[in-house]
């Protein structure tokens, strides 16, 4: 297969490059598109490398849904018909405290953690995609934040690496395509009882249809510049403080 069948591929496996210095990585699949196009240019790029990774991969079943077991072996199969010989899948049992999402959230987090410990990774790998990105700055909107929750997901945190978050969720998808590989689409990312599936499904849309293409490019652009702002808000706070 000639590079310009691999356009999406490519770039995503650019996109992760400057993030493969480490020993042993591991990166998190859920099983959709996102991060199984995550996986798979980060299984590629890796083998490139002349002192490459070592490489693990998570899969989180929350046990949410009916057939999320099957879900989870089906992940598993594919990561490692991918090439990865490090395959797990965690167990969560998720206690709703304040939502359905953000207690799923933390769950997933808390055992991706205990895991990367575990095996001592270096860093952790998320497929989050810049539609993901501008989705978070919508919710924000709706939510009236302030600065610091507008600027939405950092690429950075402690050891979690989000290199997609300049890519789009239409890229991860071709590169999907491209490699042959079959993602699963879950059906709460349709569930309009969750807020995010109608800023996804409708709201999004219909910007990108009134006010012309462009919108989630801008709402990214904006996220970024908000998370500069809020950035050197603090570093101008921790100076004052300092200071007295």
């Amino acid at each position: 297969m000639c590079s310009s069948d691999l356009k999406a591929t490519l770039e995503i496996r650019g996109a992760i490059r400057p993030w493969l210095d480490v020993s042993r990585c591991l990166v998190a699949v859920s099983g959709g598109a996102d991060s199984l196009a995550l996986a798979t240019s980060l299984y590629l790029e890796n083998r490139t490398r002349e002192d490459p990774a070592e490489l693990y991969a998570a899969i989180v079943n929350h046990n949410l849904q009916e057939g999320s077991d099957l879900i989870a072996s089906r992940t598993e199969a594919t990561l490692r018909k991918i090439g990865y010989s490090n395959v797990t899948i965690l167990n969560v049992e998720v206690i709703i405290t304040d939502g359905l999402e953000a207690s799923a959230r933390r769950a997933r987090y808390d055992v991706l953690d205990a895991y990367a410990a575990s095996i001592n990774a270096n860093k952790i790998f998320l497929g989050h995609t810049k539609d993901d990105l501008a989705e978070n700055v919508l919710l924000g909107l709706a939510r009236g934040s302030g600065t610091r929750s507008l600027s939405g997901m950092a690429k950075v945190v402690g050891l979690y690496v989000r290199p997609l978050l300049d890519i789009s969720r239409a890229t991860t998808e071709a590169a999907c395509t491209e490699n042959g590989i079959d993602y699963w689409s879950d059906p709460q990312n349709k569930d309009e009882r969750f807020t995010r599936a109608k800023v996804r499904h409708h709201i999004l849309p219909m910007l990108e249809e009134k006010l012309g293409p462009g919108i989630i490019d801008a709402l990214a652009r904006s996220s970024r510049i908000l998370r500069e702002d809020a950035d050197a808000l603090d570093e101008i706070a921790a100076d004052v403080r300092s200071e007295e």
